[in-house]
């Protein structure tokens, strides 16, 4: 079993993670992380970063990170995505994630960093992985609030994501393929990846040895063939060789939206069959 998804091994490092971030809390640890974050050492910053990312995992860390010194915790994570370091940027992208998915208004703390949103979009021309990787992780779950998909979409993003299809990089692969699953969710959305050419490289990260990668790709393209075109291209690339194996997977999601994208390849091949045969 992969360690990763190992449930006794998760369980017992979520057991330890809630005892660490409480006492960091209820020792005034969080308000004194959050006034580091206005620093400039970049080895300082990388660390904190990934500390507060860390503690922002608890509910009640995160209304102390949002809270933070003189302003907004998450507000000054944003604020470091334009610092000039890679590691720097990446460090408060990751920590924004689970900001956004802990807070209560996420949606709406997002909508009020004015150029915020465009800001994250244009991280996605970075040439740093590490970056690109923790960008779409944002992006994954900032396409959560409608709202903000429709901004994201604005700016571009379907494309954007599309320029990076073809990396070879598992990390990067596995939270690219979060965010395109997340943003077919508005609109024409998942018309316009297939239009871009994401659906064929994606298809091709199933042949990954690392089961994070099939789950995210898997969701990713059950979302996109709910588009007919894009389940032409899937199936012109094989798809379904690899979906079958998966769907007697023992992971639960895995199983789930790889079972949901053969479905709707067999209903359009059905459907096919039905019209040449009137």
């Amino acid at each position: 079993t992969d360690p990763a998804l190992d449930p006794a091994l998760k369980k017992r490092r979520a057991a330890s993670a809630v005892v660490a971030r409480k006492a960091i809390r209820t020792a005034g640890g969080i308000d004194n992380l959050v006034k580091l974050l206005t620093g400039t050492n970049q080895d300082l910053l990388i660390n904190v970063t990934k500390a507060i990312g860390a503690c922002a995992a608890d509910k009640d860390n995160m209304s102390a990170i949002n809270r933070g010194d003189k302003g907004d915790g998450v507000r000054l994570l944003w604020s470091l995505l334009k610092f000039p370091n890679a590691e720097v940027q990446a460090g408060a992208a990751w920590a924004i994630c689970p900001c956004i998915e802990m807070a209560p208004d996420a949606g709406k703390i997002v909508r009020s960093f004015v150029g915020g949103l465009e800001l994250i979009v244009g991280l996605l021309r970075s040439q740093h992985v590490e970056v690109l990787s923790s960008i779409c992780a944002a992006i994954a779950n900032i396409a959560r609030d409608n709202e903000n998909l429709a901004v994201i979409t604005d700016h571009d993003v379907v494309n954007m994501l599309s320029r990076l299809a073809e990396t070879t990089d598992d990390r990067l692969r596995c939270q690219l393929a979060k965010a395109i699953g997340q943003c077919c969710s508005y609109a024409s959305n998942r018309v316009a990846f297939g239009q871009a050419n994401a659906v064929a490289p994606l298809v091709r990260y199933l042949k990954s040895k690392d089961p994070l990668v099939h789950r995210a790709t898997a969701n990713a393209l059950s979302q996109l063939s709910m588009d007919p075109d894009n389940c032409i291209t899937m199936h012109n690339n094989d798809v379904v060789r690899y979906l079958i194996p998966m769907i007697g997977s023992t992971d639960v999601a895995l199983q789930e939206a790889a079972a949901q994208c053969t479905f709707n390849i067999r209903r359009l091949a059905l459907v096919n069959e039905l019209e040449k045969n009137k």
